[in-house]
């Protein structure tokens, strides 16, 4: 928009190039240092985003293990229930009162 001296009254054409290539250097600093700061956030944002992975991965394993180990115990019950079919019963009483028994210590 300026030219020559149009954007300063009384001013050279020399010093209005001047003026605009100082407003251009400075805007070229502000420029790199925000392209400067993204960067740096879009790498820490890769971090970030790596780490999170790697601890869902691990997550992902946990409850895999969790799983089988369910799924076994369940399998186990199950067998138990077909083999005795009136011992579980008993077991579960036991069980109940031995709780019962504890908790009765326990408020007591």
């Amino acid at each position: 928009m300026y030219r020559g001296s149009k954007g300063y009254p009384g001013a050279g054409g020399f010093m209005g190039n001047e003026s605009m290539e100082e407003d251009n250097s400075q805007m070229e600093g502000e420029l790199k240092g925000k392209i400067n700061a993204l960067k740096s956030i879009s790498i820490n944002i890769g971090v970030e985003v790596r780490e999170q992975n790697r601890l869902l991965n691990e997550m992902d394993d946990g409850f895999d293990n969790t799983a089988s180990i369910f799924n076994n115990t369940i399998g186990k019950l199950v067998k138990l229930a077909k083999n005795r079919p009136h011992m579980y019963i008993y077991y579960l009483l036991l069980f109940s009162a031995f709780v019962f028994i504890i908790l009765w210590f326990y408020i007591r």
